[in-house]
């Protein structure tokens, strides 16, 4: 495609107008930023300024929303249509072709029927009926019967691979796009519905869920309203007199009654199909997988130990897996027998007792034959082309929230033109914090003020406070988790704007106070530290002994391969499976739980090239003795074994007896620092610091 980037941040006016001929060559905006504006502007309530539907509702059919139905279909149908069909070109060309020939069918059947027909009157009235002659068309019916069923057969396995890999393809690059997007950028409420519709949109693409929007649905118009053509044609072309508009009433008024019918009564679901463990498995996996590039509670150590790709791989091998085995249930190709229908050809045979109606007319039984098959064939194709219509109209919005959101750009990447690769130096990295002021969206008050600090190279820091201090703000705000709103914060002398988050996340590792509890096992609880060893048995079993957490191994009862049972997280079970691996899940403590996520920190700490080591409240749940143990080893892996400082480390504790073993300690108050030096120049102080250590010792 030929669209920019979107490069500023999504605060478009819901006003939206779509643009004259002359105003398009004038708009200064790139197109996705005025799809997006589409895309806005139809979730609009009339009469209600800045009031929007809530994602995934119904549009209205308006005049406005035609209009910018119309614009998003001008702007983005076709590119769209262009990468799917780049997927499966021969079979995309197929598939659209053979649409639109099956559409043909019907009316082609209604013909076939009425030439049979009419030659069973012929024989009955020659007086020389026999069954040689009878064979002869019952036989050709018979043969095109077979080749249409191939034909569909054919089209329908076709079909399915078209809609299979079309399928993947967007979900992969929705959640390509989830796991890319920083926490700033998601914490915009627009930016959220934007996300949700376009997830709507990927999930039930090609699937029929939601009644949404499928890449047949405008094959489909077009091959409805060719099948409704093709039946009109048939039906004008038979019509030459006042007996035969008579009989087409009659057929009108018998074929409309058991049309109607269905409406008011309810189908029996299809039995699901038994399934297999392995397909259970990655139901489960894909499940949580998807359920880590979605949930925020994840988003920080997802970008921090640089998930993204990993989850991208491991969902993509579990969702190919699912998708085999849901192919059927959307798009499940049929036999020749289906396709044959014998009953509908015995009721060819069951008119010909009517023959004596017709001995006196013009009219023939093939005429009747016609108008029924035609008549029915025309009702369902009428109701199905609304539906359609319907379903393609709400999913045009659906498809401008996945192209908008495809557009996004991550807040916290920097511009091309500014960005700087990652400056090294020896012995961790150095800190310069000047005015930093931080309000959290849609908060009246800042978390953080005007903090200023500067640390050096190797130099431990501990940042003490009360609760609500915005200890944790800093602290996701130096890991470039979050942004900040003013001031300036230098990382070796650079502006940390100018590095790519990334590239910067890659030279740290980190302990986070609200740290993920992943639905998975502990071996990848611990290994998602350092995805490129998550499956070095050595080095993980190092990281575990680090955290002190080689007795929590020894106790559960499949060691590093126990499943975790994650809070706020419920396994799927699916119809057949019988897979007991899903429902043994072992709980830990909170105390459990801080080593798994400080034996995950240690995967990274040790690497060469992490420069700084920040542990927010790393302890909160342990003992005294093992506290001691856990700063024993950070300490120990911060330095070389002369001593010599090679890693900064920042550590956030309320136990200030362990402040004591930092060079520097910073006391927050009310979002700032109000107090920095070393422990023993705090003391003397005799201030905030002072006061809180003498109440804890």
């Amino acid at each position: 495609m030929r669209h920019r980037m979107l490069s500023r941040k999504l605060l478009f006016p819901a006003d939206f107008q779509i643009p004259s001929r002359n105003a398009k060559q004038k708009a200064q905006k790139p197109e996705p930023e005025l799809i997006y504006d589409a895309w806005l502007a139809s979730r609009a309530m009339p009469g209600q300024t800045g009031s929007y539907l809530v994602p995934g509702a119904q549009r209205p059919l308006t005049l406005a929303n035609a209009r910018l139905a119309l614009f998003v279909a001008q702007h983005c149908t076709l590119d769209f249509f262009k990468v799917l069909f780049r997927l499966n070109p021969l079979r995309t060309t197929l598939m659209m072709s053979l649409n639109i020939v099956r559409s043909l069918f019907p009316a082609f059947r209604g013909y076939s029927q009425a030439l049979i027909v009419d030659e069973l009157l012929s024989l009955i009235a020659s007086d020389s009926f026999t069954w040689s002659r009878l064979l002869y068309p019952v036989s050709t019916e018979l043969i095109r019967r077979a080749i249409e069923g191939c034909l569909d057969t054919f089209a329908a396995s076709n079909e399915n691979v078209v809609l299979g890999s079309a399928r993947f393809f967007i979900e992969y690059k929705q959640m390509e796009q989830r796991v890319r997007l920083d926490v700033p950028t998601l914490a915009d409420p627009t930016v959220r519905a934007l996300l949700q519709e376009s997830d709507l949109f990927a999930r039930s693409f090609a699937s029929g869920g939601f009644g949404m929007l499928s890449p047949l649905d405008f094959i489909h118009l077009f091959s409805l309203m060719t099948e409704i053509a093709s039946h009109l044609f048939l039906i004008i072309s038979l019509t030459r007199g006042a007996f035969q508009f008579g009989i087409l009433f009659m057929s009108i008024f018998s074929t409309l009654l058991p049309l109607i019918l269905p409406w008011f009564t309810c189908t029996n679901d299809q039995a699901e199909s038994p399934t297999s463990a392995k397909e259970a498995r990655a139901n489960d996996r894909q499940e949580r997988l998807r359920n880590l590039a979605y949930s925020d509670v994840y988003r920080p150590e997802i970008a921090l130990f640089g998930l993204g790709d990993w989850i991208l791989r491991s969902w993509s091998s579990a969702r190919k897996i699912v998708l085999a085995s849901e192919q059927p249930l959307y798009a499940r190709p049929t036999s020749i027998i289906d396709q044959f229908n014998l009953m509908e050809f015995v009721f060819i045979i069951q008119n010909v007792p009517l023959l004596l109606l017709f001995q006196k007319s013009s009219a023939s039984l093939g005429s009747l034959t016609v108008y029924r098959s035609s008549i029915q064939s025309l009702m369902y194709a009428s109701r199905n082309l609304v539906t359609t219509a319907r379903m393609a109209f709400q999913g045009i919005f659906l498809m401008s929230a996945y192209t908008a959101s495809m557009k996004l750009k991550p807040r916290l990447n920097p511009k091309h033109e500014d960005a700087l690769h990652y400056m090294t130096v020896h012995g961790g990295i150095n800190i310069t914090a000047r005015n930093i002021s931080y309000t959290y969206p849609g908060s009246s008050e800042p978390a953080l003020r005007n903090i200023s600090f500067s640390l050096k190279a190797g130099e431990t820091l501990a940042i003490v406070g009360y609760n609500g201090s915005g200890k944790s703000t800093l602290a996701r705000i130096l890991l470039r988790i979050d942004d900040f709103d003013k001031g300036s914060l230098l990382i070796n002398d650079v502006d940390i704007r100018r590095y790519n988050p990334a590239e910067y996340h890659s030279h740290l590792s980190a302990v986070f106070q609200g740290f993920s509890k992943f639905s998975a096992t502990l071996k990848e609880n611990v290994g998602l530290g350092n995805i490129d060893k998550i499956n070095y048995r050595p080095a993980i079993e190092t990281a575990v002994h680090l955290a002190e957490a080689d007795t929590l191994v020894e106790s559960l009862p499949n060691g590093l391969k126990t499943i975790l049972e994650t809070p706020g997280f419920e396994s799927f079970s699916f119809a057949g499976s019988m897979n007991p691996e899903l429902s043994q899940r072992h709980g830990l403590s909170g105390g459990e739980w801080q080593r798994v996520a400080l034996a995950r920190a240690f995967m990274r700490a040790n690497e060469p090239g992490i420069d700084m080591l920040l542990f927010d409240e790393p302890t909160s749940s342990l003992d005294a003795r093992a506290q001691n143990q856990i700063f024993d080893t950070i300490e120990k892996i911060s330095k070389s074994p002369s001593g010599e400082p090679k890693k900064t480390v920042i550590f956030i504790t309320h136990r200030l007896s362990t402040a004591r073993r930092a060079d520097k300690v910073a006391m927050m108050e009310n979002g700032t620092i109000s107090e920095f030096g070393t422990h023993d120049e705090l003391v003397a102080q005799n201030g905030a610091y002072a006061s809180l250590y003498r109440a804890s010792v």
